[in-house]
Parts: C-alpha cells; sequence; structure tokens
C-alpha cells in the first residue's frame, strides 16, 4: 500500500486539473525535452508556461534538470502513481456500488413487468368516449382550403 497525504494527493491532482500541464505531461511522456521546446507549441509567454511547470514540479510530477545553459524536464512517477492508487481504490468502491444499483433496478423492473402482466385490462375512460369538439365558433377570417 502506498502512503500519501491528503495535501500530496490535492497538490497532484491540482496540478492535473489543467489543460496544459496535462498535454506537458503527455510530451514528456515520450522523452525528455528542454523548457523551450515544451513550451513551443503553446500561445503563452515563458515566465507563464515556467510557472505551469513550477505547478508540476511541486506536485511532484516532474523534474527539472540543467545541463550547461538547458534545462530539460522529466517525468517523475512517485506522486502520479499514489494519485492512481486511490483512483483505484475509489473505481473499486464506487463499481461494487453501481454493480448493486444495477442488480437492485432489474429487479425492480422484473416485478413491474410481471405485475403489469397479471392486471386486467382497464376500463376505458370518460375522456376517451367524449364526442370530438364542434368547430370554432369565433368570428373572424377564415383559412381557405
Amino acid at each position: 500500500m502506498v502512503n500519501y497525504s491528503t495535501g500530496q494527493l490535492d497538490t497532484v491532482f491540482g496540478a492535473l486539473a489543467d489543460p496544459t500541464r496535462r498535454a506537458v505531461l503527455a510530451r514528456l511522456k515520450r522523452g525528455d525535452h528542454s523548457i523551450g521546446e515544451l513550451a513551443e507549441p503553446f500561445a503563452m509567454s515563458l515566465p507563464g508556461f515556467i510557472k505551469h511547470l513550477r505547478i508540476l514540479e511541486d506536485a511532484g510530477l516532474i523534474v527539472r534538470s540543467k545541463t550547461g545553459r538547458v534545462v530539460s524536464c522529466q517525468l517523475k512517477g512517485g506522486a502520479l502513481k499514489a494519485a492512481i492508487d486511490w483512483l483505484e481504490r475509489h473505481e473499486e468502491f464506487w463499481n461494487t456500488r453501481l454493480d448493486r444499483l444495477d442488480a437492485f433496478l432489474e429487479n425492480k423492473e422484473n416485478q413491474a413487468w410481471k405485475s403489469q402482466s397479471t392486471k386486467k385490462p382497464a376500463s376505458k375512460s370518460v375522456a376517451s368516449t367524449r364526442p370530438p369538439l364542434p368547430p370554432s365558433t369565433r368570428r373572424g377570417r377564415t383559412r381557405s382550403k
């Protein structure tokens, strides 16, 4: 079992909440990239993009390393693994609950079908035996056919 703190999970899910940061993680999945390479497809300033990287780094999702003048980023899996474990535990819980609900509703539906098939046909109501209403007696122009 992975030990995690609620604060760490909140930070990870907060980092994953932004589509730009998810796109960065998807690019890093294919390999390490420099900050410039990562920032290229996004229509934002470099300082704005670096803020996104800082959030990913604070969440423990990426690591930055400097070689000469080039700063590169790479994925770091520990924090993401904790989030995946948390999601899997909750998925199991909800799948069990939804399976129970499905079985309950299916049982109710079967009972409803059985009770409908044993009922006698209802008599015609008064509303269905009324004569049709006469044409409108309102004054005014009438439409020609």
